[in-house]
């Protein structure tokens, strides 16, 4: 069930798209289950798998996630699964309408923040819905993050 970021509980995070906060403006962040193979699942338990230039599409089949990496499992067999196929995500109907209506709309776009495992064992991707940020944007985000870190030395440095 895909539901609002504050809900879940983090147990083992596979992969992180670390530049995701730096190139967009995150607006809702939801939790999707992703329907895998068991070589894939093998290979992420494993803790390898990449998501830094993946993104996620709404067509009328449903949520899928594009361009995300998740190699062959060592030990898989003629079985193994092809590393960047697209995985379909699990999310509600209503969820899926919504993401559908601000991509179209408001031209907003889909991220994926990190890979996980929740409490139950069970493969999980944090979806962002973003929008772009202009280049004068990330100088802001840049003078407001050194900021931060200064004022950080100044109260340790004081107190």
């Amino acid at each position: 069930m895909a539901r609002p970021h504050a809900h879940s509980e983090k147990v083992k995070t596979v992969a992180e798209n670390r530049r995701a906060r730096y190139d967009y403006f995150i607006d809702t962040v939801y939790e999707a289950g992703i329907a895998l193979t068991g070589t894939e699942v093998k290979s992420l338990r494993f803790g390898e798998g990449s998501i830094a230039e993946a993104y996620a599409e709404v067509n009328d089949t449903g949520v899928w996630l594009v361009n995300s990496n998740i190699p062959e499992f060592s030990h898989g067999n003629r079985y193994n699964h092809e590393p960047k196929r697209p995985r379909k995500l699990l999310l509600h109907e209503r969820e899926i309408n919504k993401l559908h209506g601000a991509v179209a709309r408001e031209g907003m776009t889909l991220v994926p923040l990190s890979i996980f495992f929740n409490a139950r064992g069970r493969a999980k991707v944090e979806l962002a819905l973003a929008k772009g940020k202009k280049t004068h944007d990330k100088r802001d985000s840049i003078k407001e993050r050194d900021w931060k870190r200064e004022q950080g030395r100044l109260l340790r440095d004081r107190g």
